[in-house]
């Protein structure tokens, strides 16, 4: 059912930073159309509350790359102690703002700040991040959408490197609504068999072992162990903790893997690259450019 049924010995990495680079190659050309057709150069507005440091690193890391490729980065920073109605002003005047395609929310937000009633504020058009109600309907029922770009660029990585969904069983570790239910969504698209599970899921490892792919995005680090697995499974990992750990016990699940992603280096790379893929087809859309474009 896989691309590959490899030994232990044969395990790959699943390396995110090239085929990164190869969406971002494109999203580069793209936004070079844009230009050289309408004159305007494709902006991604982040907003930024509070100063949580990995939330500013993400940003710096996000813009970075936006720069790298032309689009232009527009940074909104807001006081940890804002309320939710002024989180929800900034981005509607964003919204409003024909100079800016795409706007981003950087997440988490700190409580009490209502999440669903700001991302609900970023209009559909600009919702590159694929975090609103509408989007998400829209990709579970497999129309044309902005995917939430994590899942996106795993969908991405997999078919980088050949891994055959249709007819595989997929598990999914985590129910996030802009990560695990998307990803299970997309996955089902792929004509794949899914099991979604999370914190609450009864005898979790032995479910695991049934999987020919296995999509770790737990929010536990290292928390997926080789006796989870079977020889030969595909392990996509998802999660990011400090100290650049994953949510998958790396070391000991590669002897196990056909193939896998690291962390740092396998999931990160493909969410940027996918988020700054989608600001420039966004911008396209907003300023009439023809683009093939599959998002």
């Amino acid at each position: 059912m896989l691309a590959a049924m490899s030994t232990a010995e044969d395990c790959k990495l699943m390396d995110g930073r090239e085929a990164a680079r190869r969406v971002l190659a494109a999203a580069s050309d793209k936004v070079r159309r844009i230009l050289a057709a309408t004159g305007a150069v494709p902006s991604l507005a982040t907003v930024l509350v509070g100063d949580d440091p990995a939330s500013v690193t993400y940003t710096r890391m996000k813009h970075r790359r936006c720069e790298e490729v032309g689009v232009r980065p527009v940074l909104v920073e807001l006081p940890a102690t804002v309320g939710t109605e002024e989180v929800v002003r900034q981005v509607e005047r964003l919204g409003a703002d024909k100079s800016v395609h795409g706007i981003l929310v950087q997440h988490p937000v700190p409580r009490p700040i209502d999440r669903r009633a700001v991302f609900e504020a970023i209009p559909l058009a600009k919702d590159v991040d694929g975090v609103s109600s509408a989007m998400l309907g829209r990709v579970i029922l497999g129309m044309p959408a902005f995917i939430p770009c994590t899942p996106a660029g795993i969908m991405r990585l997999l078919q980088e490197y050949r891994v055959v969904l249709d007819g595989a069983h997929a598990v999914v570790i985590g129910r996030s609504p802009i990560l695990g239910r998307p990803m299970a969504s997309m996955l089902i698209n792929a004509h794949a068999t899914v099991t979604l599970c999370h914190s609450r899921t009864r005898s979790l490892p032995d479910i695991v072992r049934q999987a020919d792919i296995v999509i770790a995005a737990a929010g536990r680090p290292r928390f997926v162990r080789a006796d989870w697995v079977k020889p030969g499974v595909v392990v996509v990992d998802a999660g990011y903790n400090p100290g650049s750990v994953g949510d998958v016990d790396f070391e000991a699940v590669r002897e196990r893997a056909s193939l896998i992603t690291p962390v740092p280096g396998g999931v990160g790379p493909m969410t940027i690259a996918v988020l700054i893929d989608h600001t420039a087809d966004a911008a396209a859309r907003q300023l009439g450019v023809a683009l093939s474009v599959s998002a």
